[in-house]
């Protein structure tokens, strides 16, 4: 769809260039690259069908249409002049059409024509570089009084009376002088300080900023009455960015641009109900529709988004449902979570009448037979009777929801428009068809009607030119911004443009510039660009470089500069706080009676690594959602690993049999169930390292089996201490538990990396310790009390090597016996009112990751400032 605009923008300017698309033909493929000679064939396209179709239809081009306008206008003139007084006012005559006309209008009896700040100060050297130099701002203009057979001289000034500003128009053509003449710049005079009046350069950090600063320039315009200001800028971000700025003080702007209607209420929502159909129901594209303000589904509008948050919260959080609204109320009838029995019903409704209303659509993107393609026209139909009746709410119906305001309005043409367009389209594949709304209302404007600003105005180049102002401020003077970068044909070369007669891209730079030397003409002129962009850095204007040279030539150097520093200062405080305090980091203590009484061996792990976690999951139980429709992560993996080896070493808890290894690889399929073949990644990687993991466990087993006997996997057990508030409860899950000659042997599968022995020791890491005291007060269900003998880490990788057993090194019984000490110290510590739990109070022990170093505020107090232990 890019591209046919790119071709149609060639065809129009082969109008407006009066370019023979014969001379297309003439063209010898074989001067150009082997991809151009491609393309020079697939140019057939608008020189033998275009021209067909066009017959067919009885139509003509817009831009063969204007010529035609234009030169049927000359010719009646000419041959009837009219005696009144004809005025033909601010072009530069880039059209040819125009050009003639022109000549028309300038000899007829009271014909006169205008032209738009030409330099008549320019010596005869200069002019002639002009002639000669595409990207000069009054290149335009000398190449139309040539055609209009008008010396420079004879063109008459617009008022006798001395220009105001002639001093800095002067000070602008000199910057803008020919690259042919500049060793002009090495004897200026003529030009003072007088030309740096009302003229100001701002140079802020980030675009954030820019448009700050612009903002802050026109609501001062404001506090004189009748003043006029704009922003003109090609830069439609930086737009954007300064009406955002100025609705700070209630100001709303008139982009002349407008916005896309891509971009507006109604075009998300047509865009958004696409994507939903497009991607199956995507719990994130369902969503992203539910909370739309136009989405309502006949009901009250607060009803429909909360049926939504509540459908979020209860089961699109987590593993992706299957495919389909079928996918999502299966997942809503298997979950156990509901507040009630009332808000089951409820949300089942709400998704079944959704469900109704998408069904039309979603089978028309399902495409013909299933194939995965549908005429455009069919899927539009359905896509729009599914909008409508999505819009309507409890009190008006959905087309009256959602054609009015003015993006709506223009959202009901773009449709009727495409609609009409839509019955010569072929079959499409229906999984394009978002991409295909999004480009084409990404191309169509959308611009409001009234309740904008009657003194500030956001314009672009061309539209200033038909503005009076008393202050400009010219955005966004950055090389491919302000001039722009030159757009890529993707039909033609340089080289062929040139050989088929049609405007080198400087041109375009030159139209920029005039419009650029013709802004600076205000009471009041303020340049503004942005050293980084996006955190790019960025090149200033070739026109700013240019202006620079010709002040420091001048011993003007910095004069325009110095005056926005008070500008880029007010900026940078506007959204400064008075004061900044230093945060500490959180020291909550909440009654001992709320304190948690429960912990299990890896939580106590947090709480010597985190007190705060343990506050905020226990105390004031908070628990960090689950994404929406959530990839597998790391902790999934190891759940799938521990679930198929508790399964094997449960269904051969002796000698393994002869098909040990494809049976545990058999389990694994069954663990990783559907993710084995939804996710390709899982597919990719977690499955070839499982398969290494089970083949080295396999072998692992075999040789432990002649000592070792598993007694349980996966068993939980608890284990009773006293603290000064009374019992505390300790509980765990061990993976494993065997036994061997010498006693218990207490197994952790670990998927990452095991802790180091220095962390054991000191308590940082007392799973397995603890669950040895656990083990030896017989506190595992169904094992009876036993000395422990080992401690190990299984590291299941699945890399290389693929498995790894790894003991702890030192006594068991020893560190049990540390171990249940170090935490009834910890319990004694943590009865006591006065102690808080602090966030990660020893920073070289925090844990590697936690859900709730945004809410201690951790980034803010460990930059310095706080004074914790």
């Amino acid at each position: 769809m890019r591209l046919g605009g790119d071709l149609g923008r060639l065809i129009d300017a082969v109008w407006t260039e009066r370019v023979d698309f014969a001379r297309l033909e003439a063209l010898v493929p074989e001067d150009y690259a082997s991809h151009w000679q491609e393309t020079l064939k697939f140019l057939k396209i608008i020189t033998e069908f275009w021209p067909a179709i066009l017959a067919d239809s009885g139509e003509t081009d817009p831009a063969q249409r204007r010529n035609l306008v234009l030169e049927t206008q000359a010719r009646l003139w000419q041959a009837q002049p009219p005696q009144g007084p004809v005025i033909a006012a601010g072009s530069t005559g880039s059209i040819a059409a125009t050009t003639d006309l022109l000549n028309v209008i300038a000899r007829l009896p009271q014909g006169a024509v205008v032209l738009p700040g030409l330099d008549q100060s320019s010596d005869e050297e200069t002019w002639q570089a002009i002639r000669a130099d595409e990207s000069h701002p009054q290149h335009g203009l000398a190449h139309l009084i040539d055609l209009l057979g008008v010396e420079r001289g004879a063109v008459a000034a617009w008022t006798d009376a001395p220009e105001p500003r002639g001093v800095r128009a002067g000070l602008i053509a000199e910057a803008m002088r020919p690259a042919a003449t500049t060793e002009g710049w090495r004897e200026l005079d003529g030009i003072d300080g007088s030309a740096l009046d009302g003229l100001m350069r701002i140079d802020a950090a980030t675009a954030e900023e820019e448009a700050t600063v612009i903002a802050l320039l026109m609501r001062h315009a404001l506090e004189t009455p009748e003043k006029r200001a704009a922003l003109i800028t090609p830069d439609r971000n930086l737009a954007r960015r300064v009406a955002m700025a100025l609705a700070r003080w209630g100001i709303e702007v008139n982009d002349s641009a407008g916005r896309p209607l891509a971009h507006t209420a109604a075009g998300t929502y047509l865009r958004m109900t696409a994507e939903l159909a497009a991607s199956r129901v995507h719990p994130l594209a369902l969503l992203a529709l539910a909370k739309h303000p136009l989405a309502a589904g006949a009901r009250d509008s607060s009803d429909f988004r909360g049926a939504a948050r509540a459908l979020e919260r209860l089961v699109l959080r987590g593993p992706r449902p299957a495919e389909g609204f079928e996918g999502v109320l299966a997942a809503l009838e298997a979950t156990e979570r509901f507040d009630s029995d009332r808000q089951k019903a409820f949300l089942t409704d709400w998704l079944t009448g959704l469900q109704r209303l998408a069904a039309p659509f979603l089978e028309a993107m399902r495409g013909e037979a299933d194939r995965g393609q549908a005429p455009l026209g069919d899927l539009l139909r359905t896509h729009i009777a599914f909008c409508e009746a999505l819009a309507a709410d409890d009190e008006e119906d959905g087309p009256g929801r959602l054609w009015r305001q003015d993006d709506g309005e223009e959202a009901a043409a773009f449709v009727h428009d495409l609609l009409e367009a839509a019955d010569g389209f072929p079959p499409m594949p229906t999984k394009d068809y978002p991409a295909l709304l999004d480009a084409l209302m990404s191309a169509r404007p959308v611009r409001p009607r009234f309740g904008m600003h009657p003194r500030l105005f956001i314009l672009g180049p061309m539209e200033a030119r038909l503005q009076h102002l008393d202050l400009t401020i010219l955005g966004g003077l950055n090389e491919g911004t302000w001039p722009p970068d030159a757009a890529a044909d993707p039909w033609m070369s340089r080289p062929m443009r040139r050989d088929f007669g049609l405007p080198s891209p400087e041109r375009l730079i030159g139209l920029s510039a005039h419009d650029f030397a013709h802004a600076c003409g205000a009471p009041e002129v303020v340049l503004t660009r942005a050293e980084r962009v996006e955190g790019t850095p960025t090149v200033p204007s070739r026109w700013l470089l240019r202006l620079e040279t010709v002040l420091r030539a001048l011993g003007l150097d910095g004069r325009i500069d110095a005056a926005g520093d008070c500008w880029l200062a007010w900026a940078r405080r506007i959204d400064e706080p008075e004061a900044v305090r230093p945060v500490a980091p959180p020291e909550p203590r909440p009654p001992v009676a709320a304190r948690p009484r429960k912990l299990s061996v890896t939580q106590v792990e947090t709480w010597m690594r985190d007190p705060y976690a343990v506050y905020a999951r226990h105390v004031l139980r908070l628990s960090r959602l689950d994404p929406i429709a959530a990839d597998p992560g790391a902790a999934d993996r190891g759940q799938f690993i521990h679930a198929a080896l508790d399964a094997f070493v449960r269904e051969y808890p002796d000698a393994l049999p002869p098909d040990a290894l494809p049976r545990l690889i058999e389990l694994g399929r069954e663990s990783f169930g559907t993710l084995l073949h939804s996710h390709p990644d899982v597919w990719a990687f977690w499955w070839p390292r499982f398969q290494r993991v089970a083949e080295w466990f396999v072998s692992v087993e075999r040789e432990r089996r002649r000592a070792v006997r598993p007694l349980a996997t996966e068993v939980s057990g608890q284990l009773e201490l006293h603290g000064p508030a009374g019992p505390f409860l300790l509980t765990a899950k061990a993976d494993r538990i065997d036994r061997s000659p010498d006693g218990l042997v207490l197994i952790d599968y670990k998927t990452g990396t095991p802790p180091s022995t220095r962390e054991i020791e000191l308590g940082f890491a007392p799973q397995l310790p603890l669950e040895a005291a656990i083990a030896a007060a017989g506190g595992f269900s169904g094992i009876d009390a036993a000395p422990v003998a080992e401690l190990s880490f299984w590291r299941l990788a699945g890399g290389d090597p693929a498995g790894e057993e790894k003991p702890v090194k030192g006594d068991p019984a020893d560190l049990a016996t540390a171990a249940r000490i170090g935490l009834e110290d910890l319990i004694r510590h943590f009865d006591a009112e006065s102690t808080p739990y602090r966030s990660c109070p020893r920073p070289a022990m925090a844990p590697r990751y936690t859900d709730y170093a945004h809410l201690a505020r951790v980034q803010e107090w460990s930059a310095g400032g706080g004074e914790g232990e």
